[in-house]
């Protein structure tokens, strides 16, 4: 075990992680990352909506992330964790290459993993021409045939709308929803939007070349487009944090982790930042999600220091300082 106890441990390496290390590596914290090189944007070519970073690879922006963390004496370690135990002051953190940190705080940033509809071809398109966010990559497929693959009435009904920003050609294949279950206040929208409304279920994903051109129905039927819109539901990645026993809750889109505004877990000690506490937060969110969770961190461990001194009737930390007097 390593015998010296960091402030902090962040556990995961991407936005949120890199963002809260980097507040916490300039407020002279003793902190280590610990990130399994499995970033959830890997897929996609390219990330969108971050100012100075629009049209990044996402490696790319992790990269200069990680340049600018090291900056300030933060360990990066790229392992697994594969054990968490311990409490407030006293976390262990236990890596799948043999090496125990020990930590006075722990900042969960391991993100969410995308649980996509069962159709056959959707997963070896993902973040290329099967995508989800139209606020990520809309604009890469603009004036382009959209089609939206439903999962839930009104969450289809949303985003089949919120395509016609980008694309005057946008279809709706209801898919595993039945006809009944699309009321006909949405039914009266969609026909305003000029979105049609296919039903009956999605065979699989039709791909010719390296290009998307349609979806196949059950029936053998098939509906042309360049690219599909999904809801994925998201599974939480919170692996070996598990055994602290973080309080999550179930919303539309799947479980999160419960925190407070600066992003305090049920577990004292226990901090949780990025989409593990904000499904719907994009890159630029879970990169400020991580910078509250480090200020709220240092925070804390200010005021844990400053009660222990005067507890112990110690002297400050560092030479005295005389006020400047005029």
């Amino acid at each position: 075990m390593d015998e010296h106890t960091r402030d902090v441990v962040v556990i995961g390496g991407g936005p949120a992680g890199l963002s809260a290390a980097l507040v916490l590596g300039r407020a002279r914290r003793a902190v280590t990352v610990v990130d399994g090189g499995h970033p959830r944007n890997a897929c996609s070519p390219s990330l969108h909506g971050f100012l100075t970073r629009d049209g990044a690879a996402p490696a790319d922006f992790l990269a200069a992330a990680r340049r600018d963390v090291a900056r300030y004496g933060t360990e990066l370690v790229q392992d697994d964790v594969v054990g968490v135990d311990g409490d407030i002051d006293d976390f262990r953190v236990r890596l799948a290459g043999g090496r125990v940190l020990r930590a006075r705080r722990l900042l969960a940033a391991t993100g969410v993993s995308d649980e996509l509809p069962d159709v056959p071809g959707l997963s070896g398109r993902w973040g290329r021409d099967v995508l989800h966010c139209p606020y990520c990559h809309g604009y890469e497929v603009r004036d382009r045939t959209l089609a939206v693959l439903a999962d839930d009435a009104e969450g289809a009904l949303h985003q089949a709308l919120l395509l016609r920003q980008w694309s005057a050609d946008v279809v709706l294949l209801l898919h595993e929803l039945s006809e009944a279950s699309v009321e006909e206040e949405a039914r009266g929208l969609l026909a305003a939007a000029g979105v049609p409304v296919v039903s009956g279920p999605v065979h699989s994903l039709v791909v010719a070349g390296d290009e998307v051109i349609g979806l196949r129905l059950d029936d053998g039927g098939r509906v042309a487009c360049d690219a599909v819109f999904v809801a994925p539901r998201f599974g939480l990645n919170l692996g070996a944090l598990v055994a602290l026993g973080p309080r999550t809750t179930t919303g539309p889109m799947g479980s999160f982790v419960e925190t407070d505004d600066e992003g305090r877990t049920s577990v004292p000690g226990l901090w949780a930042a990025g989409n593990l506490a904000d499904l719907s937060a994009q890159v630029l969110g879970a990169a400020e999600l991580g910078s509250r969770a480090a200020i709220g961190i240092n925070g804390e461990l200010v005021l844990a220091d400053a009660r222990e001194r005067a507890h112990a009737n110690l002297a400050p930390a560092g030479p005295p300082r005389r006020p400047a007097v005029e």
